[in-house]
């Protein structure tokens, strides 16, 4: 590899927004925010807006999409089509 043109690597701590669990990992992403993690050291905080925590497919909730009611809104927006 070159020296100089790969952004710096290290831990950063990334929040899931939705259900606050928090995630030490590595990253080349950075932040101004900073937070204390148990060990006592300060990490880089990155907040995103979901997580394997909260998306449905990870934690088995569905949403049930109201396709009929779509359907209805979207005639009632443009008219049915003779």
């Amino acid at each position: 590899m070159k020296p100089g043109i790969h952004p710096e690597y290290g831990p950063v701590v990334y929040q899931d927004m939705s259900t606050g669990d928090q995630i030490l990992t590595r990253s080349t992403e950075s932040s101004r925010e900073t937070i204390e993690w148990s060990d006592g050291n300060t990490y880089p905080l990155i907040k995103v807006d979901i997580t394997s925590a909260s998306h449905p497919f990870w934690t088995g909730a569905t949403r049930v999409l109201d396709a009929a009611g779509q359907v209805e809104k979207f005639r009632r927006r443009y008219g049915a089509r003779r």
